[in-house]
Order: C-alpha cells, then structure tokens, then sequence
C-alpha cells in the first residue's frame, strides 16, 4: 500500500458509503492497448477511422497508446498499490475474433486471460464491458451496426467471451454508451466509422438495442452467478428558459440523449411520442423485436460527466433543439469544454434509479479532464480532485436518500487516448509520458487511493 501519511485527511470517507459499496477505475481496449497489429489481431473501426487525416486530433491515433498489452501487469501492480479492488476493462472483439466471426485468435484469448488471472491474483476484481466501441472492420465493411446480420455477429462474440472467461468473471457490462456510438458514429460522422444520416443512425440504435438484450441472454445463460448490465452515457438536460419552447426542446434532448436505449430494455419501448422521426425505427423492426429487446439487468451503468443546457431551434433538423455551449455561459469547465456541475451525477442516478424495474445504479464513468500542472516533479491536479470529491459528494446525497446506487468508477486510470481529442484531454490518476511510457500517480490519484482504503 502507499505511504499517504503525509497527505491532508479528505472531508469524504469512504466509510459513508457503506462497507459493500464498489470503488474501482474504468478503461477500454482501444484507448489503452495499443499493440493494434500483433499477432492475428483484425482491424478494427477505430484503427482505420484514426488512420485517415483530420479525423483525430493532431492526427494522432491509438496504435501504441498505453502500450498496456504488454505493461498490464505494471498497471494492474500500480492499481494494487494504490488500494483499488475492482478494474473495469473492455475486450477487443477484432484482437478476439480477427475476421469479426469465425475462429477465434488463440493469442487474444490467452491474453485476456492472462489479465484476468493477474487482476485475480492481485486481489483485483474484474468488470468486463463486452462492446466499447472498436468494431471489426470486416464487419464494418459488411454494414456494421446498420446490418442487421449485427445480431448473429454480436451473438456469436458474447457467446466466446461468457466461454473463455465467464469461470473467472463475474461482472460483465454489454455495451458502452450505445447513444454516443450511433449518434456520433453512425449520424454525426464524427467518431468511427465515420457515417453520417438518419439511414445509418436509426438501424445502428434499433440493432444496438437488441444486442444489449442478446448479450444479456447470453450471459445469463452461460456465466453463472453473473452480476450484468449494461451502461449509458447521460447528461442532465436543463431547459435555457422557463419558454414552453424550450422547455419541449429540453425535453427532446432527454428522450434522445438519456431515454432511448433504456426504456425499450425494461419493456416500455422506444419513446416515440417527443421525436416523430425516431417512428421510422418501427419500420426496421420485426414482429418479435419489441419483446426481444426486454431484458432484465442486475444493474445499470451511469455514465456522467455534466449537463447541458437546451433551447428550441428551428434550424436544426428533427430535434429542433441546441445545446448551449458552456464555453458562451461563463462557467467552469472542463478541457471538453464540458460545464462543470456536480448535482447533474445526482440528477442522472435519481433518474435512472426512478425506473421501477432498475434494480441498481453503479457509476461506471465520472472523472474530468484538465491541465495538470507539474510541480517539483509532483502532479499538482487540484481541479480534478475538487472535481472528484464534489461530484462524489452526489453520490453521497443520492445514497443517503434511498437512491439504488451502488458503486462508483473513476474515468479513467491513465491518461490515455481519448477518441477524436487524441492524447489532449487528460482524464487519468496516472500521468502517461507517451514518449516513454513511464506512469507517474497524479495527487488525484493519491487523493483517490487514500479515500478509497479510509474504511
């Protein structure tokens, strides 16, 4: 354990959440990885989109990134050290299955395992997320979320992965924020694969909502005594104005951004009322879709970061509603230019925990990026810890009113690359130098470490 002695005591206690409340930290493959061509591993959507100029910051890419496939075991130590006891991590499915389908990648296989067994061997639990956005691009090729052969696809890989690491692995999320891998994948154009248009948008949301389900089924039927959910990025939607304009185009923001993958899950369908267009989704589904899009989950993933404030717009097409930029609203912010606004985590998990059928919350993603400033060798990070310890004070609030949260998990563990911002946007405990790849633990990072063991 570290010597945090010296380190001034916090105002939080890990202890006011209770003994069986869950600390951790959340990665994913693509963003840490790196070895991208190693062995038989595939393409993936994310190794080709990054290959292609202007699409990432400084045309940067995650080729080598954290250089985790070959330092996991220096990262998994570093977690030890620090106190936290549950790492939450995503599979490639191109590293797993390099023709997207098929016969398995011997070497991706034996390499998760070798991480789940050291995760076990140091007294770290693991949290698999089966999707976190790095499609085959064999598959991509074939349609990708918009095919709707999706189905068997998905299928197929959640059914190797419950076989090769459902004796060990207990804790399993489906998919990672389907909202932001449609709509800023398969609409916006702006992350992989790069599609833009409602042709794309409304079969990849359609498809991605009964492979949530089918991923679950199949975990259930597979891995037993497993704890499944799946996770949601939400931000809490704020109208500009008390104007019935705004306040409607508010409400269509929420519907998109934070009720159309949930809902048809518990079995209340898609939320059709608010946004006439997403009806045409009712002409991609087949008779028994809306039933197989129901599946129970043993928890469900908050993932927030902020809010956004909302007006009407008559210009932009189906929504008719604009976020207000935080950059024009004079308030703190994030180096996402991401307002900074604690209640919005408490907001998040009262809505999500409101659903009768959601049996539990657990935070999979909060953090912040900021420039952390180099001080005497040390990595004085105070925003981030002023970030942490106020947003976990919501968590707090939510907690002490009966609210079904249940865990909380710090984006993200190391620096690492950060989808279309590339390497800009710092969001780690640990400081990467990506020259050299050494870690350096930021005070965030002591700060989270002493909080966390203060039981």
């Amino acid at each position: 354990m570290l010597n945090l002695s010296n380190e001034k005591d916090s105002r939080l206690s890990a202890e006011d959440f209770g003994a069986n409340f869950i600390w951790g930290v959340s990665t994913a493959a693509y963003q840490i990885e790196g070895a991208h061509n190693i062995h038989d591993k595939g393409k993936s959507i994310w190794d080709v989109f990054s290959s292609k100029k202007g699409n990432i910051y400084q045309n940067q890419n995650g080729t080598v990134a954290c250089d985790f496939y070959y330092r996991y075991k220096e990262d998994i130590l570093l977690m030890k050290s620090m106190g936290i006891k549950n790492f939450r991590f995503s599979l490639s499915w191109s590293r797993l299955l390099p023709s997207g389908v098929g016969k398995p990648s011997k070497e991706g296989i034996q390499y998760y395992n070798d991480i789940i067994d050291f995760c076990l061997e140091c007294g770290i639990t693991p949290w698999i997320t089966l999707y976190h956005w790095d499609l085959p691009q064999v598959l991509e090729d074939q349609g990708g979320w918009v095919n709707r052969k999706i189905l068997e696809w998905f299928k197929e890989y959640a059914v190797l992965c419950a076989q090769s690491f459902g004796d060990r692995v207990k804790n399993w999320m489906v998919l990672n924020e389907p909202m932001v891998f449609t709509g800023a994948g398969y609409f916006l154009g702006v992350h992989a694969p790069g599609k833009k248009g409602l042709k794309h948008f409304l079969p990849s949301v359609h498809h991605a909502v009964l492979c949530q389900a089918i991923g679950g089924r199949v975990l259930r039927e597979m891995v037993s005594k497993a704890n499944i959910g799946t996770t949601f990025s939400c931000s809490q939607i704020t109208p500009n104005s008390q104007k019935k304009k705004d306040i409607s185009a508010a409400k269509r923001a929420d519907t998109m951004l934070n009720r159309l993958f949930i809902e048809p899950s518990l079995g209340m369908g898609y939320p059709l009322g608010d946004i006439p267009v997403l009806k045409k989704i009712k002409e991609l589904a087949e008779p028994e879709d809306e039933q197989n899009s129901i599946f129970e989950f043993d928890f469900i993933g908050v993932q927030n970061y902020t809010r956004e404030i909302v007006k009407h717009s008559f210009w932009v097409p189906y929504l008719k509603a604009k976020i207000v930029k935080a950059t024009k609203r004079n308030v703190k912010i994030t180096l996402m230019d991401w307002e900074v606004y604690p209640p919005s985590l408490y907001n998040m998990i009262a809505q999500f925990s409101a659903y009768p059928k959601v049996k539990k919350v657990i935070v999979t993603e909060n953090g912040a990026a900021f420039n952390d400033a180099v001080v005497d060798s040390k990595i004085k990070d105070v925003e981030r810890i002023a970030y942490l310890e106020d947003y976990l004070k919501e968590v707090k609030r939510a907690k002490e009113n009966g609210l079904k949260v249940e865990g909380y998990f710090v984006w993200t563990f190391t620096d690492n690359f950060e989808w279309a911002e590339g390497y800009y946007p710092k969001f780690g405990l640990v400081h990467v130098d990506f020259k050299t790849q050494k870690r350096k633990i930021k005070d965030s990072g002591f700060w989270y470490s002493r909080f966390i063991t203060s039981s």
